[in-house]
């Protein structure tokens, strides 16, 4: 067993109790320094699509404060990952353009700018200058570019760093088996954004894992339902949803259903205000039908009926055009929720034909700054799927809805230094993700354990 099933195993099997969180994890400049090697060099990061590398020798670039890795497509059904350094005198082997979040690109093979080595794909060195001149002792892969783990998950590249880590699979359970049915490697993004923010990584997670900042923070979509919602810790992940009405199971997902005396049209305002404000969260084909709820059914039809109709008929619209959802049991749906935690750093929100992600890492070990990314996913019609890149995006020109988090997260981290905060006191019920984060944070940083109320 790896040491990080050791730790999931030794986590909180439930955190239902009150806990203080200290200030330290998001503010001190030790504990953000000490990150590096405690935490990020010891845990599975997701690092790209595998469809960023959809030919032989094209690469992406992934990286995590010193740390760079080139991940590389080396044949038809192999992937490689390598430290993005040459072995000779430490130069990057790629650079990441000005202005972009990684480099991207295709090659035969890497060359070093500084001095000429030559690296295949697989990180062999093929060339020295001069070689006679080590007289013979470049040898057992001194001259080899190092090997970095690398594994696929959800349509996802994963790397760690620790050459003795456990497998992805063991480290991702129970969230993989969880959203396997929704089939997320199926799925292409519509858009992908990126911004250097003022606040602490995980500022920036903990203000999209929790569903009690919706009524105060997004009070607009308060006119659409008010369902209760709710975290859960799994080991050293983490998962929100809502409670949903019987009968109304697929309004725990993300496709729900708007509340009012007369759901087809509540749904319909709903689908629009959230695709004009937040660009995420439906589809076209999701906000058509939404649009035709009130012609296609009478007044008075029940809100489970509305919401079936609704969902059924997008579902034969988009597989009409070559869009085909996958089929997940309404009870499933309940289990899963909306969005699911991966330890430390990465929120996959989920449903049967759209996802949005977010990630956040940090920026230069400074622990008022990190690098925040959100992208939108869809199913598309083969070969149909747009092809975006990740777009440097200031806080004024993400979606409305986006901007309203922005808002609490740079507040948040400058009060969290103010000497009159005694530390975050998160709900129990629908902030247990922020427990579970910090409680699985602390057995890999060794200090900021939260504390049980006396």
């Amino acid at each position: 067993m790896g040491e990080l099933s050791k730790i999931a195993q030794a986590s909180s099997p439930d955190i239902t109790e009150p806990v203080n969180v200290p200030a330290e994890a998001y503010i001190s400049p030790e504990y953000a320094r000490a990150e590096r090697d405690r935490l990020w060099r010891k845990v599975w990061l997701q690092a790209g699509r595998v469809d960023d590398i959809d030919e032989v020798g094209s690469y992406i670039t992934f990286d995590i404060l010193d740390d760079s890795v080139i991940i590389v497509r080396t044949g038809p059904d192999t992937i490689r990952a390598l430290h993005n350094v040459c072995p000779h005198r430490g130069r990057k082997l790629v650079d990441t353009p000005p202005g972009q979040r990684n480099a991207r690109g295709r090659r035969p093979n890497f060359i070093c700018a500084y001095h000429g080595w030559t690296f295949d794909l697989d990180g062999k060195n093929t060339y020295v200058e001069h070689i006679d001149d080590w007289q013979g002792k470049l040898c057992d892969g001194l001259a080899d570019v190092g090997q970095v783990q690398v594994d696929t998950w959800g349509g996802w590249l994963w790397i760690n760093l620790d050459p003795e880590a456990g497998p992805l699979a063991e480290y991702l359970a129970p969230a993989n088996t969880m959203l396997d049915p929704y089939q997320l490697q199926n799925m292409r993004p519509r858009w992908r954004k990126w911004v250097v923010f003022d606040c602490n990584w995980k500022v920036a997670m903990e203000a999209f894992c929790e569903t009690y900042h919706v009524n105060t923070t997004h009070p607009e979509f308060m006119e659409f339902g008010q369902f209760r919602g709710w975290a859960r810790n799994q080991g050293l992940h983490s998962h929100i949803g809502y409670e949903a009405p019987k009968g109304q199971e697929e309004d725990a997902g993300k496709l729900r259903l708007g509340a009012g005396e007369d759901p087809r049209l509540t749904t319909a305002e709903m689908q629009n205000f959230t695709w004009a404000n937040a660009n995420t969260n439906t589809t076209e084909t999701l906000v058509g039908v939404a649009n035709r709820l009130k012609d296609e059914l009478p007044e008075g039809t029940p809100a489970a009926e509305v919401s079936a109709y609704w969902i059924r008929t997008a579902r034969e619209e988009d597989a009409a055009r070559g869009v085909v959802w996958p089929t997940v049991d309404p009870s499933h749906t309940a289990k899963a929720g909306t969005a699911w935690q991966i330890f430390p750093n990465f929120q996959i929100g989920h449903a049967v034909n759209n996802m949005l992600c977010y990630m956040a890492r940090p920026y230069k070990a400074d622990p008022d700054k990190c690098i925040f990314e959100a992208a939108v996913y869809e199913l598309y019609p083969e070969g149909q799927a747009p092809q975006t890149e990740w777009e440097y995006t200031e806080p004024q020109d993400w979606p409305p809805v986006l901007q309203q988090d922005f808002t609490n997260m740079a507040a948040v981290q400058q009060g969290m230094k103010n000497v009159g905060f005694r530390g975050a006191q998160p709900n129990p019920y629908m902030e247990r993700s922020v427990a579970s984060l910090h409680m699985n944070l602390a057995k890999f940083m060794g200090t900021g354990t939260p504390l049980k109320w006396q």
